[in-house]
């Protein structure tokens, strides 16, 4: 298989999160893309499959180092990244395994963007036991949380906590244990746990642990993202119709997610990123 490999909302065409792209010929079985996706050992691989002889049309599926996963932002930006530079801007059909959406690419070689539009969104309140378990893993006490917005479990593809903390440097001292971050994400079906520091009413500053993948922290979430929109968006938070997040800056490579929304809620969320392909 050629992968490619392109990491999804850098800044300056430095930083952010490495994705395998996989643009197969016909489709393959899961066992192959679960060993591709682990020995390419990014945090997520896409594999696409053309539907249409035009290649506007796509079947994907995500495969992190340990699991399959039914939605990826950043490997999302970094397949449309390569869908333009394979056949040029536009905009391309993807069908995934519980929904379907978009990506449009942009621009031209080394100055290629994308632009998902989400699945579908939806938050809810975590229940004692969610909260309990996720403060205790990351080696939280419920003081550390800022009260603006309440803990929450988030939709936009796939299932993820987030927890909004008071202080930037609770965020940057994030630890967990793998084992443990792994058991629980899987005790409770999430994808990613995802801290926040509030910066403004459109800045926010994001970690996102990502145990159930196999990989400590992610520097950049696109799917979590999206969920994000959602839930600040269910909130009543004063987005203003967009808003920024950054991410992986504590772990040295820094990366920008720009969010677009509307105020209908549940409603798909459009999430841009640039995108650099890795020599």
């Amino acid at each position: 298989m050629n992968v490619q490999r392109i990491a999804a909302f850098s800044q300056d065409g430095e930083g952010g999160n490495p994705a395998g792209v996989v643009l197969l010929d016909a489709p393959v079985g899961a066992d192959e893309m679960a060993r591709v996706a682990a020995d390419v050992g990014y945090s997520e691989t896409a594999f696409a499959v053309a539907q249409d002889e035009d290649g506007t049309a796509w079947r994907v599926r995500y495969f992190s180092p340990e699991s399959e996963v039914p939605f990826c932002g950043h490997a999302t930006i970094a397949l449309g990244a390569a869908l333009g530079l394979r056949g040029g801007e536009g905009t391309y059909a993807l069908t995934l395994n519980d929904a379907s959406i978009t990506v449009e690419a942009e621009g031209t070689g080394d100055k290629m963007t994308a632009t998902l539009l989400s699945p579908p969104t939806r938050s809810q309140s975590l229940s004692a036991e969610e909260q309990e378990d996720v403060l205790a893993l990351l080696h939280l006490d419920p003081d550390d949380l800022d009260p603006r917005l309440a803990p929450a479990r988030i939709h936009g593809g796939a299932d993820h906590v987030v927890l909004p903390l008071k202080s930037r440097a609770t965020l940057a001292a994030m630890t967990y244990d793998l084992d443990a971050g792994r058991t629980i994400m899987r005790k409770h079906d999430l994808v990613t746990v995802m801290l926040v520091f509030i910066d403004g009413d459109q800045s926010f500053v994001a970690r996102n642990a990502f145990a159930s993948g196999g990989v400590l922290e992610d520097p950049a979430t696109g799917a979590a993202a999206a969920a994000f929109a959602g839930y600040l968006r269910d909130q009543g938070w004063p987005h203003g119709g967009q808003f920024v997040i950054r991410q992986g800056e504590d772990m040295g490579s820094p990366s920008l997610i720009q969010v677009r929304l509307d105020d209908e809620k549940g409603a798909p969320v459009r999430v841009t990123g640039a995108a650099r392909t890795i020599e």
